[in-house]
C-alpha cells in the first residue's frame, strides 16, 4: 500500500496518508484563494481512516494550519480529509488532478485542463 508523508514548512506538524485518494482536484474558489495567497488550491480526498498527523494544529473555518509557521495542511471531516497537495514531502508527481471545482472564478489567463471534469462550482 502506497504510504505519503507530508509536513509543515517548520516541521512542527507531520501526517502521513495511505493508499490512493478518491479524487484529485484544482478549486478556484474564493476561499481557497485567499486562504493560499495563489491562484488555486491543488488537493487531494483521501478516507479519514487512512490519515494521521502529528503536532498540534489550528484550525479556521475548517482548514487545519499550523499554528508556528501558519502552513495550511489539509481539512479534517468526519469521514475524509483534504490534503493540500504542495504540503507532501515528496512532488505529488503521480497525482494528476481529474476535477477543477468553482471555475467561474478560474483566472481567464488559465486554461482548462484537458480531460479534468469542469465545475462551475462544487462537483457534488
Amino acid at each position: 500500500m502506497r504510504l505519503r508523508t507530508g509536513r509543515c514548512l517548520c516541521g512542527a506538524v507531520a501526517y502521513h496518508v495511505e493508499g490512493e485518494p478518491l479524487r484529485v482536484g484544482l478549486c478556484h474558489c474564493a476561499d481557497c484563494r485567499k486562504s493560499s495567497g495563489s491562484a488555486f488550491v491543488f488537493f487531494a480526498l483521501w478516507p479519514r481512516r487512512d490519515f494521521s498527523y502529528t503536532g498540534e494544529i489550528a484550525t479556521f473555518a475548517g482548514r487545519s494550519f499550523c499554528p508556528a509557521c501558519g502552513s495550511r495542511l489539509f481539512c479534517l471531516q468526519e469521514e475524509a480529509v483534504e490534503i493540500r497537495l504542495g504540503s507532501l514531502d515528496g512532488p505529488p508527481t503521480d497525482l494528476e488532478p481529474t476535477s477543477e471545482i468553482w471555475i467561474k472564478r478560474r483566472e481567464a489567463w488559465l486554461h482548462p485542463l484537458p480531460g479534468a471534469e469542469q465545475y462551475a462550482e462544487d462537483a457534488d
